[in-house]
Order: C-alpha cells, then sequence, then structure tokens
C-alpha cells in the first residue's frame, strides 16, 4: 500500500467497527491503509442471527455480512483470532499476543462486549456456556444431540432466544430469572405475564423470582441449586444475564474509562487520535446494546476519520422491536408510569394483543405493546418528536387509522402472509422481494430496504409493514433507527438540517448548497435534488430560479406522462364551473388536435389524454387564447379546488360554496408545495364535495365556516382534523394562506399534509395558524408574496417560446 496514505487500526472485526468502515470507504475511499484485528477467527458475521443459527434455521454463512473477499476487494489487511493485546499511545503501536506490532495514525477501538458471568460456584464447571459467539452456539449444538436437559440463567431477549433455540433442538428447557416477570426492561408487568404463559404452552419451564446460589457438578455440570436450597438438574447451563463493555485493553492503555471507554459526540476518546465505537463505547453516560445506536455512532466516527466534521452523536432514544420466538413486542422510552403520568390500556386476551401508552401533559413518554405492533414506529416518532398528542388521545390506542394500504395490519399477519403478498402497492413489492434483499443484501435499516427494493419509497403507508418484515428477519435485536433519518445516500444531513442551513447561510443555488453542506456527490441524486430545488424555491421564491433539470419529466414538461409516451392535459376550470364557450373551446381544440379520449376528473375538470410531446405548446397556446391556465395536474402544488352549487342552487345549501371556491383557487393557484395539495368547499355538512378528506377542506354552516385539515383519500384514506370555525369568507382565504404556508415551510419534501399533521401534532398547527393571530398574519403576507412569482402560467410561458427544446423532436434537433 501507499505510504502516503494515513494508517487506520481497527481493534475489533465485528459489527461496529466494520460498519464504521465500510461508511469510511463510502464518503473517502482512497483515504487510509487499514488493518482489522479480530479475536475471533471468522469474518464479520451479524451476530442478531446466532438464534436462527442455534434452532437451526439458518447456516452460519448466512450470517456473515462481509466475507473474506470483500476485505481483499477494497485493500484491507485482516488479522483473525489474533486479539490485540496491547496499546502503545507514545509510540503509536499496536501489539498481539504473538508480538506482531503495527504502527498507526489513526486507532479505532471497537472491542464490543463480554458476557457476564456471576461471581458464583462452579461457575467454572464444564458444561457452563455464555451465549455471544459462533463458538458458543457450536458448543450448545454438541451438547443437544444427547438430547439432554438445559437451564438457561436469563430471562432477558438473548436467553429466551437460546431457550427456544434448544428446545427446538430437542432439549428439555428450563429458564431461571431473578425477576418476577420476563424482560422486565422490555416489557411491564402484564406483557411479561403474557409472554410467559405463552412460552410455556411452547413447552419451556419457568422459574421466576428465583437467585441462584451454585451450579452443581463433579467435573461437570448436574444441576442447579437456588437460594431458598431447592435444586434443578441440567447438563448444559447458558449465562445469559447481561453484557459488560470489554474495557480490559483501553484501561491498560491508560485510555479513560467508566462502565465503558467514554467518547464525544464525535466518537473520540481523551486520546485525539483515537476513536471508539459500539458496546464498548460510554457516551454522555450511556452504553447501548442494539443495532441501530451502534450504526448511529459508526457513521459518525466514519464522518469524522474522514475529515467532514459535520456529525455529532447526541445519544439515542432507542425503541425496541423484538421477536421473540414467533411474539412480536415493541417497547420504547419509559413505559413504567410515574406520578403526574397517565397510562393508556389496551388488552385483548382472545387475540393476545396488549398495548399500554404512558402520557405526561399530552406527550407520549413510553409505549410497551405484545402481540401487535405494527403502530410502533408511529408511536416512536410520535414520542421522539415530543408530538402533543391531546387531539387524537380517543384513538391513539388503536393505531395510525390509515396504515396500510388494503387494510392489513398487525405484524404476526405480515409473517403469516404468503411471499407473493404485495406489501408495497406503490412499486410492485412483495414480501418474498423483501424478506429476500434483508437476508441477501445483510440490510438493517428502512432506509437500506428502501434503496434496494423501493418499498416504502413512495406514499409511505406500507413503512409499518416493512419495519415488522425487518424485525422478523433480523430476529430480536432489531431496533428503529434513532436519531434524524438523512435526506438520502448522499449526505448525512435530515430534510430539518438542510432547510436550517438553507436559511442560516441564505443559500440560493443547489451547486453552492452542495459545496457549503458538503455534499458527498457532485451533482445529487434523483431523491435530493428535486427536494433542494424545492426547497430553495421556497424558502426565496422572489429570488431563486427554479432548476427545471432537478423536476421530474411531468413537472418539467407540465403535463403528465401516460402509459405509451403520449401526455395529458387538463386545463383550470375554477372551482369546477365552466361555460359552453369554454366547452366549445376545449372541444375545438381536442379536435384540432386529434385528441382520441376526453375524459371529467374526480376534481371537477375534463383532460385530454393522448396528446403527443411537440403538440403540447401548440395546445396550450390555443388554450390560453380561450382563456385557461394549467391546471398543475402534474406538479407539487395546487391541484383542485372542488365545490358543490351551494345556496345558489341547492335546497340545502347554507352559504355560497362555489364562489368562496373559485376565489380560494385563484389565490392559491400555482403554489408550488411539498407535495400535492387538493381544497374542497362544501355547501352544507352533508359533504357532497367531500372537504374532510382533503388537505385543506371547507364545510358551510348557518354561522359561518367549519375549517379542516389533513386530510386524503386514494390508497390511505384519512379524514380530516377539525382546525376551527370562521365566520367570514375574509378569514377562511386568510386561514388557508396561512395553513398552505405553514406547510410549505414546515413539512419535508413529498410529505401530504396528513403525515406532516401526525408528525408535528395538530397542536402545532394550531398554535401557530389558530391561536397566534399575528403569526398567522405573518404565514399570509409570506403566502401572499411568494405568490407574485408562482402565479405565471408555465403554458403560456412555453407557448410563447420557452424551454423550446424540451418539446422538440431529437430528429428535428438534429436537423
Amino acid at each position: 500500500m501507499s505510504g502516503k496514505k494515513t494508517r487506520l487500526v481497527v481493534i475489533g472485526n465485528g459489527m461496529a467497527g466494520i460498519r464504521t468502515i465500510e461508511e469510511l470507504i463510502k464518503m473517502s475511499p482512497d483515504e487510509y491503509e487499514i488493518t482489522v484485528f479480530g479475536a475471533e477467527p471468522q469474518p464479520n458475521y451479524n451476530r442478531i442471527l446466532l438464534s436462527p443459527v442455534l434452532s437451526g434455521e439458518m447456516a452460519f454463512q448466512e450470517t456473515v455480512l462481509n466475507d473474506w473477499s470483500w476485505y481483499q476487494d477494497h485493500h484491507i489487511t485482516l488479522h483473525v483470532g489474533k486479539p490485540v493485546t496491547k496499546i502503545h499511545r507514545k509510540q503509536c503501536v499496536v501489539q498481539t499476543d504473538d508480538g506482531l506490532s503495527v504502527p498507526y495514525d489513526r486507532l479505532l477501538i471497537a472491542t464490543g462486549s463480554n458476557p457476564f458471568m456471576p461471581p458464583i460456584s462452579g461457575i467454572d464447571l464444564p458444561g457452563v456456556v455464555a451465549y455471544r459467539s459462533i463458538q458458543d452456539v457450536e458448543y450448545m449444538l454438541s451438547v443437544a444431540q444427547a438430547g439432554k436437559r438445559a437451564v438457561v440463567i436469563g430471562g432477558g431477549l438473548l436467553g429466551l432466544e437460546a431457550a427456544n433455540g434448544l428446545s427446538l433442538r430437542g432439549m428439555d428447557v428450563s429458564v431461571v430469572h431473578l425477576s418476577d416477570w420476563l424482560m422486565e426492561r422490555q416489557l411491564d408487568k402484564v406483557g411479561g405475564d403474557l409472554l410467559t404463559r405463552e412460552l410455556k404452552k411452547r413447552g419451556l419451564n419457568f422459574y421466576l423470582a428465583h437467585a441462584t446460589e451454585a451450579i452443581l457438578g463433579d467435573g461437570h455440570v448436574a444441576g442447579l441449586r437456588f437460594k431458598d436450597g431447592s435444586e434443578i438438574p441440567a447438563d448444559l447451563v447458558v449465562m445469559a444475564v447481561g453484557i459488560r463493555p470489554n474495557t480490559t485493553l483501553a484501561k491498560s492503555a491508560g485510555i479513560y474509562c467508566e462502565r465503558g471507554i467514554v467518547v464525544n459526540d464525535t466518537m473520540q476518546t481523551y486520546d485525539p487520535k483515537i476513536y471508539a465505537v459500539g458496546e464498548c463505547v460510554q457516551h454522555r453516560g450511556q452504553t447501548y446494546g442494539l443495532v441501530a445506536p451502534l450504526f448511529e455512532q459508526a457513521k459518525v466516527a466514519a464522518n469524522h476519520l474522514a475529515e467532514f466534521g459535520r456529525m455529532r452523536y447526541e445519544g439515542s432514544l432507542v425503541s425496541t422491536k423484538l421477536k421473540v420466538t414467533g411474539i412480536d413486542l415493541f417497547s420504547a422510552g419509559d413505559f413504567n408510569a410515574g406520578e403526574g403520568d397517565e397510562e393508556l390500556l389496551m388488552q385483548d386476551a382472545a387475540r393476545g394483543v396488549y398495548k399500554k401508552l404512558v402520557l405526561r401533559n399530552n406527550q407520549l413518554r413510553g409505549a410497551v405493546m405484545y402481540g401487535d405492533t405494527v403502530d410502533g414506529p408511529w408511536y416512536f416518532q410520535m414520542l421522539r418528536d415530543g408530538t402533543d398528542v391531546s387531539e387524537i388521545r380517543e384513538h391513539i390506542l388503536f393505531g395510525q387509522a390509515h396504515l396500510g394500504d388494503s387494510g392489513r395490519s398487525g405484524a404476526a399477519s405480515v409473517m403469516n402472509m404468503p411471499d407473493s403478498a404485495e406489501i408495497c402497492g406503490c412499486n410492485g413489492v412483495n414480501k418474498g422481494m423483501i424478506v429476500k434483499a434483508i437476508v441477501e443484501k445483510k440490510l438493517f435499516t428502512i432506509e437500506e430496504v428502501r434503496a434496494h427494493t423501493k418499498a416504502s419509497a413512495s406514499c409511505g403507508s406500507c413503512t409499518g409493514l416493512v419495519e415488522a418484515l425487518l424485525a422478523n428477519t433480523l430476529g430480536g435485536d432489531y431496533s428503529a433507527s434513532p436519531n434524524k433519518k438523512p435526506m438520502c445516500a448522499c449526505t448525512d444531513l435530515s430534510h430539518d438540517d438542510v432547510r436550517a442551513a438553507i436559511t442560516q447561510h441564505s443559500l440560493a443555488a443547489i451547486p453552492e448548497l452542495m459545496r457549503v453542506l458538503n455534499w458527498k456527490t457532485p451533482d445529487g441524486c434523483a431523491s435530493c435534488r428535486p427536494a433542494l430545488n424545492y426547497y430553495l424555491l421556497a424558502a426565496a421564491p422572489e429570488r431563486y430560479q427554479d432548476d427545471s433539470h432537478s423536476r421530474f419529466i411531468n413537472e418539467r414538461v407540465h403535463a403528465n406522462i401516460q402509459k405509451d409516451g403520449t401526455y395529458s392535459v387538463i386545463p383550470r376550470i375554477w372551482g369546477g364551473v365552466t361555460s359552453p364557450a369554454e366547452l366549445r373551446a376545449i372541444a375545438d381544440i381536442a379536435d384540432k388536435y386529434e385528441v382520441p379520449t376526453v375524459k371529467f376528473t374526480g376534481g371537477q375538470r375534463l383532460d385530454l389524454l393522448g396528446v403527443t410531446k411537440e403538440n403540447l405548446p401548440k395546445m396550450w397556446a390555443e388554450l390560453v387564447e380561450a382563456g385557461f391556465v394549467s391546471g398543475h395536474a402534474y406538479a407539487k402544488a395546487l391541484r383542485t379546488v372542488k365545490t358543490c352549487v351551494g345556496s345558489e342552487w341547492c335546497r340545502f345549501g347554507t352559504q355560497d360554496s362555489t364562489g368562496l371556491g373559485i376565489q380560494l383557487e385563484k389565490a392559491t393557484w400555482g403554489s408550488w408545495t411539498p407535495h400535492k395539495f387538493k381544497i374542497a368547499v362544501s355547501g352544507c355538512p352533508r359533504n357532497c364535495a367531500e372537504a374532510t378528506i382533503k388537505d385543506f377542506g371547507v364545510v358551510c354552516v348557518d354561522s359561518g365556516y367549519e375549517i379542516h385539515v389533513g386530510g386524503n383519500g386514494g390508497i390511505k384514506v384519512r379524514v380530516t382534523d377539525f382546525l376551527c370555525k370562521v365566520a367570514t369568507e375574509a378569514e377562511v382565504l386568510e386561514y388557508c394562506g396561512a395553513f398552505m404556508q405553514l406547510y410549505r415551510e414546515d413539512a419535508h419534501y413529498q410529505e401530504r399534509t396528513a403525515p406532516w399533521i401526525e408528525r408535528t401534532g395538530l397542536a402545532h398547527i394550531k398554535q401557530r395558524v389558530v391561536d397566534d393571530a399575528k403569526m398567522r398574519g405573518e404565514l399570509y403576507a409570506r403566502f401572499l408574496q411568494s405568490q407574485i412569482p408562482a402565479q405565471i402560467d408555465p403554458w403560456k410561458a412555453r407557448a410563447e417560446g420557452k424551454d423550446a427544446a424540451e418539446f422538440t423532436p431529437l430528429m428535428a434537433i438534429s436537423e
């Protein structure tokens, strides 16, 4: 290797250390000469999957994350079965037990953890084994072949998985646990009792609230004696009572340690040349043992080793979604209620479902779920974001009402589906495709599944189902990602981080933004470029020049492409009201350009289908001459304002819903938004215009106007939330503009109003739009100002020659 490269030595060939190297290679592939030391003789493998190996569901080779060739392909020097015994910090050299010395410029310690072996008599007898490595599994399998009696000490996740695996191998298994119920760190007593009852049906025996005094045997394990004097026989004892950070090497080198190796927010130890990640680490007083926090640490460490210097690890609020012997569990936060807390409980004994939510000051503080955990990610997001749940308190226990695209629910039901069952309707991804990708591509996060399969990458309604497949396929150690998710693989920054940076640095161009924010790819990707274009446009509508090349084809050509390559043209029809003259104009234009299909849309407009690309500007010119503007049916913008005839014609109408709808549409058309935006005005509570499934809906009543927000139809129907009631049409216009502007400034790109409101909480919206009149006025003013450049008809501009090359056939250009 070139001597010019910085020398990086990694102590630890496990999941956290090698994940750091994977991230570093992505960020800075040529910066380091890398040497890795591993105490075990295997390449990096997935410890989460040891339980399926023990039970016979998987072979060890299927758990390997990075095979031998991966190290060779990336020019990594790998030493396996060769533990490092000394770190000479002054000389910057590590030394192994056989005398090998390797110098370093940067050192990464990822020594993981050791199983805790309690100091009791007989702990060193043959037949006593920890459950931590593939060697431990191989030893247990050798004993299990005789089908003898096994005792597992420890009723946590690891202990129960070991017990289940040994039982499936034919052993008579008993679980000894010090607490009154199983998995007390993940379940309350009710959930723990449900779990115990179910596992007893599967043949496991339990000794709860039992303390082991000694392991019995003469030359080999023969049994256990409890502190109450009782005894049980055993031919194998598995210790699964917890782990301790492996700090022995670090302490011997004088690196500051407490419970773990103490690191700062960049994963740097007290020695600036030495970083540490994984289970050996203590950060802000906390240690972590689940995958998601360790991978977050790995990404931060890699970021600083690559000298990007932009990321910080700020700790993890961890949610745990577990699969214990086929039973789904979820927990997050503090689910043991304290003073001032409220408990919401639901238990269905027949279905084996139990949920408990702990609230404080109308915010979710903790959650525990047994049996049906599909809403776990939703609860966790609200807990993490501090969402005010007062508006949804009545139905929060029943889950996310619009989750799933065909009425499916429950993580257990996902695993019972055949491999051919469609999970993601938007992208046509079935269960088998997702599971295959998770196993073969070694995927751990929802982002990785999206990148490889596109599942949950569009509308997001199947996210809970994909999370459930991850939890079930990976096993018990899967946990949801604790921190803000990056926009895409081009950056480690979240949507909120990018929006804040645009304001902070007054950014007004995509190249400038990418330079300032250290974008990993020079031109971005199909995920981030449209988002960046929108964020810049929303932040500075009068200053930023819209980049059409950062838009998808429909928005670039201002028409919806069809499956045969032709386009549909939908002119705007204000409030769904037209005239004979407008209809004649549309008919004449349709005849002239031989439009094969003219169809009424659900938004009270006419769709001209089958128009060739080169005919679009010519057709638009004639539509503009007849008085039409673009209907923006192709855009992330205001689509339609649907109305009923209201008090002008209907005997039930209470207000002029048609006239109000036209005013709303003329005020809001052209406004770019994070996702498509639909409005409706119904003239009475009979709601003929379906205002309560629109992004912004108005229901007219005798005394004024009820305003509703956050609804949508389509794949996942969601009824709106009631925002407020106002007395005048002018107030409706102000509230609508303020709400749209808050949505424009606050939501993530491609986030509909429904998930935005669920993420931030309806109280967040009300506080800014309803309760604070000054803020509402400021939002409305910014909205009106942004509409000045937005309400320039794109059809008219292109009919006059703008972007002419876009609509010219390639053959004509070449001629």
